[in-house]
């Protein structure tokens, strides 16, 4: 019994000569892993001792990183785990390393991705043109921007794109119209029934370049003499298009073909309105922004009526196809209107519309 006290002695006089001289880091730990245990222990009195993973994680890293900075084994640090077994404290730590190796880590190497802006530039002109890599590379150091064709290869790939130069095998429908949209002209008819059911037609030709109407009148009997001389009229030798779109109404006959001499006529495929939208997109604005709010009397109250309409679409009406611009202001190349000065309203079929603009 002697013996053992002065052994107890002992190990409190050695344990005071080690806490007297101990880094302020490992001080720190024994402190940190001693509130935590007190945590979990004043946490869990009201029920059995349930250790979350949270607390594992902590107590794991605290003991380990205590043990690194004293050098002392695991069973030596008994004095401060007291609600664990130091046995199971070590067995947490490698239940963590073995998590950190089943985890999938995202890699750090390699080269820095590529600038956002330099990747849709790329994709930009490789959607437009269907070019290379090669191309692309070239095109871009003429613009400033300096990329390898690998680089430009990966992302052309990385969008599903293949980076060798691609031709298309025919041209599109959409193509054609954007590319002669300058020199296209459409034409087609609509009918309209007076307040007495008498039936008038209406023809009209549209630039498709700029959505400019040009009403060419209207008739209760639209024969073929009738449509061929209001070609001549819309299309004078000196401003005559290169194509002219129209459907296959029997009113197109060879007096009309004839009277077209140096136009291409596209004819549109049955049953396709679609082949001639720009028309039908005019029909459809046509009706629902006048006709559907006006009773037409006669035929000389309609060509009253369209012709107004026809102004206003051509010089007052923005025009989403043409991104939000007026058509007449495109004829109009260099003109801008005025940013400052009051808004003056002129209206437009009675008030139905008003077209708005900036006083001088």
């Amino acid at each position: 019994m002697r013996w053992f006290i002065i052994a107890r002695c002992f190990s409190l006089l050695l344990e005071l000569v080690l806490l007297r001289h101990p880094s302020e880091q490992a001080k720190d730990l024994q402190i940190l892993l001693l509130r935590r245990q007190l945590e979990i222990v004043q946490r869990k009195l009201d029920q059995p001792l349930r250790v979350s993973r949270a607390d594992k994680f902590s107590l794991a890293l605290l003991t380990v990183r205590l043990k690194h900075i004293t050098g002392r084994s695991i069973k030596e640090l008994s004095d401060v785990i007291r609600i664990f077994q130091p046995e199971t404290v070590l067995k947490w730590h490698r239940e963590l390393v073995r998590r950190k190796w089943t985890y999938r880590h995202r890699t750090r190497g390699g080269r820095p991705r590529t600038n956002v802006y330099v990747e849709r530039r790329v994709l930009q002109l490789a959607r437009a043109n269907d070019w290379g890599n090669g191309k692309i590379t070239r095109e871009l150091r003429k613009l400033g921007v300096e990329v390898s064709d690998q680089t430009i290869a990966n992302i052309l790939k990385r969008h599903g794109i293949s980076p060798l130069p691609q031709r298309r095998p025919s041209l599109s429908w959409r193509h054609l119209m954007t590319h002669y949209k300058q020199q296209l002209l459409a034409c087609d008819f609509f009918t309209v029934e007076t307040l007495f059911l008498q039936t008038l037609y209406v023809f009209f030709f549209i630039e498709i370049g700029t959505r400019r109407v040009h009403f060419a009148g209207s008739t209760a009997h639209p024969t073929t003499a009738w449509v061929t001389q209001q070609l001549r009229e819309a299309t004078p030798f000196d401003t005559r298009p290169r194509f002219l779109i129209r459907d296959n109404d029997r009113k197109y006959a060879a007096e009309f073909e004839r009277a077209a001499s140096g136009i291409t006529i596209l004819r549109t495929p049955i049953r396709a309105p679609k082949a001639n939208a720009v028309c039908e997109r005019f029909l459809g604005s046509v009706r629902r922004e006048c006709l559907d709010h006006v009773l037409v009397f006669n035929d000389h109250h309609l060509h009253r009526v369209i012709k107004e309409y026809v102004a206003y679409f051509n010089a007052a009406r923005p025009h989403q196809g043409i991104s939000g611009q007026v058509p007449n202001a495109l004829m109009r190349s260099g003109s801008e209107s005025a940013a400052s000065g009051q808004i003056t309203a002129f209206p437009v079929l009675g008030g139905l519309h008003h077209d708005y603009r900036r006083a001088a």
